[in-house]
């Protein structure tokens, strides 16, 4: 069974960034800092909130690929999909991620992300908000190994 929601606690944090310009961003962060997704029985809060309705709040959900819907694993995977990293095999070693993940009982989310912001050292990765670049289908399997094990 998943952990219960504090809607009392997403709700003191709406309530903080609810006068925020574009206040629905910043809540979503601060939503998805707090819980690590945006949980389903946060989004009518928000639209309350806001004066939304509950389809736009899910509509900027899954416009944003940033937001996750769902709680993560124990690791979270992020490889860059920006065109530096895809001229430098980030499709390929996404691919071996998928294939090193299937094939292991390793707790890890594998998400994509558009522009880590290491285009020089392309392709680049996020493992657990830690930053690698020049990240080879070795490299990336070590990295995996290191962390889950």
């Amino acid at each position: 069974m998943p952990d219960q929601i504090d809607l009392q606690l997403a709700q003191r944090l709406i309530d903080e960034h609810s006068t925020l310009p574009g206040a629905m961003l910043p809540i979503l962060h601060a939503i998805q800092e707090q819980f690590s997704y945006v949980p389903a029985e946060v989004v009518p809060l928000i639209a309350d909130s806001l004066n939304f309705s509950r389809a736009e709040v899910a509509g900027v959900l899954s416009y944003y690929h940033f937001f996750r819907q769902q709680a993560p694993a124990k690791h979270v995977l992020q490889i860059c999909r920006a065109e530096a990293c895809q001229s430098m095999g980030s499709e390929a070693l996404a691919a071996h991620a998928r294939a090193l993940l299937d094939s292991s009982s390793a707790d890890v989310t594998l998400e994509p992300v558009y522009c880590l912001g290491q285009c020089g050292c392309a392709p680049a990765i996020l493992l657990d908000e830690q930053l690698y670049g020049r990240v080879t289908a070795e490299r990336l399997a070590e990295l995996i190994n290191r962390r889950t094990s």
